[in-house]
């Protein structure tokens, strides 16, 4: 169903025949931006409830969520209100100005928390968020994400990092409902695919 609902929204976006390019210089065929969700109720409730069924099922009682920004923000708000508990955010680097914060928001030590992002690509993002709130003395549970690409490096970074997570959907499943609902065609999810396996090279 989430899978459906980002490409409803547009939130994801499918192009193989004219890819989009990423801030790292990459040709993508596939563009996410799951802020889009947001300015459709039904599916930002819906994706609100499922992160936070997730997080009740897989790391039970915390005491905080945090969201990395920036698209990690907004959900990370919407569920720390569903769950009733307090909300901080990370910056991807500290404030220039004023106290420099690094985290934003109140957070004590000892305190369980899982980090909540919008999408996970090489996870590089979320590791430096992990970082941070250890840093502060929290007790990492670990992360729950929107939706991941499933690469490799993502996989490892996490894992190397010692941070668990899961996500509402991925790459396969999003493929597969593409095909289904006929966004594209099944010689164009091979792309797609071959994409995932080197994206750096993919369209030179």
């Amino acid at each position: 169903m989430v899978a459906e609902f980002l490409l409803q929204s547009k939130a994801i976006k499918l192009q193989p025949s004219k890819p989009f390019t990423w801030a790292s210089g990459w040709k993508s065929p596939i563009y996410c931006d799951n802020r889009v969700t947001l300015s459709y109720p039904p599916i930002r409730t819906f994706i609100r409830q499922q992160l936070t069924h997730l997080i009740n099922e897989e790391f039970g009682a915390i005491d905080l969520v945090a969201g990395v920004a920036t698209g990690g923000i907004p959900q990370g708000v919407l569920v720390a209100q569903d769950l009733g508990i307090p909300f901080v955010y990370v910056r991807s680097e500290p404030k220039k100005h004023g106290r420099r914060n690094l985290i934003e928001g109140h957070l004590s030590s000892g305190q369980r928390v899982v980090v909540v992002e919008d999408l996970i690509s090489t996870g590089k993002s979320s590791i430096q968020a992990v970082k941070a709130l250890r840093e502060a003395e929290c007790d990492v549970a670990g992360m729950v994400a929107v939706f991941s690409y499933g690469f490799d490096v993502a996989q490892e970074n996490l894992k190397e990092a010692n941070c668990k997570y899961f996500t509402l959907t991925n790459y396969e499943a999003l493929l597969k409902k593409a095909v289904e609902d006929g966004y594209i065609r099944e010689e164009e999810a091979e792309s797609l695919k071959e994409w995932r396996k080197n994206p750096e090279s993919w369209g030179q």
